[in-house]
């Protein structure tokens, strides 16, 4: 049985991850989870890029999760320390990262899937697209970040909802819910991702990234009074901001350089 492959594609600022398991509905294996680790680690000082997208291979699914196959047989310590502590980490990573992330969910996002989802900064969701963390009805439980990541995005109750009671929801639920940032029909996914990814690339690169720590570190509880006037000095010392005064003295678009 295949173990999978995470590839890398890169194009100008734009990065593609792109899991690519599709007779398995791209089921993470513990090879995948390394090749995943691997491209971030090379992303994080990959200047030239600015945005970054996840998505699966195949029609069916973004990602169903964990491979059972490949846990199910775990003892306690070794799903502890090479499985479970491993994915929170490769996640971790991804939601670290300076670039914005987008997650398009064409098709079932459950379990590790909706998890990695869930690290993304963004979620495109398709319309008829579903998404669940179902591991109780398993005997276990979220184990990638589900539990807190969820609670962040849809609060207490529903993720009670998705957890608990296992409940699957389409795209239009998530969208309602916050779970999804935009939600659009089907062939209309690749054109709304292009057009978040062109809105993410027209900031001033070193902005948005600056932006974005901003932003988690206030989910944190850090406090903007202070980490703002320190970003906003950062940026004080940036070619891009003196082209986009110049840009807008001039009234014309900045030619940014993410310097």
């Amino acid at each position: 049985m295949s173990a999978g492959t995470v590839a890398l594609q890169t194009e100008g600022g734009l990065a593609t991850l792109v899991l690519d398991r599709p007779a398995k509905q791209n089921a993470l294996t513990p090879e995948m989870l390394r090749e995943l680790d691997r491209h971030l680690e090379a992303l994080e000082t990959a200047d030239a890029v600015q945005v970054v997208v996840v998505r699966g291979a195949g029609e069916r699914a973004f990602c169903a999760g964990a491979d059972i196959e490949r846990f199910a047989g775990l003892g306690p310590v070794e799903m502890w320390r090479t499985w479970t502590a491993r994915g929170h980490a490769v996640f971790a990573r991804l939601a670290a990262l300076r670039q914005p992330v987008i997650a398009v969910v064409h098709g079932n996002a459950f379990g590790g899937g909706l998890e990695l989802a869930l690290a993304a900064d963004f979620r495109v969701v398709a319309h008829h697209a579903r998404m669940g963390l179902p591991e109780a009805g398993l005997g276990t439980v979220p184990g990638w970040g589900g539990t807190e990541r969820l609670v962040d995005v849809v609060g207490r109750a529903r993720a009670k909802e998705i957890v608990l009671v296992r409940r699957i929801v389409d795209g239009p639920t998530a969208f309602d819910w916050g779970l999804a940032t935009r939600c659009v029909a089907a062939d209309e996914l690749d054109a709304a991702v292009s057009d978040l990814a062109a809105e993410l690339l027209a900031g001033a690169p070193l902005a948005v990234q600056l932006a974005k720590q901003l932003i988690d570190a206030a989910a944190d509880g850090a406090p903007s009074r202070i980490l703002e006037p320190l970003a906003g000095g950062l940026t004080a010392a940036t070619a891009d901001l003196a082209e986009g005064v110049a840009a807008f003295r001039a009234r014309r678009e900045p030619a940014f350089r993410g310097r």
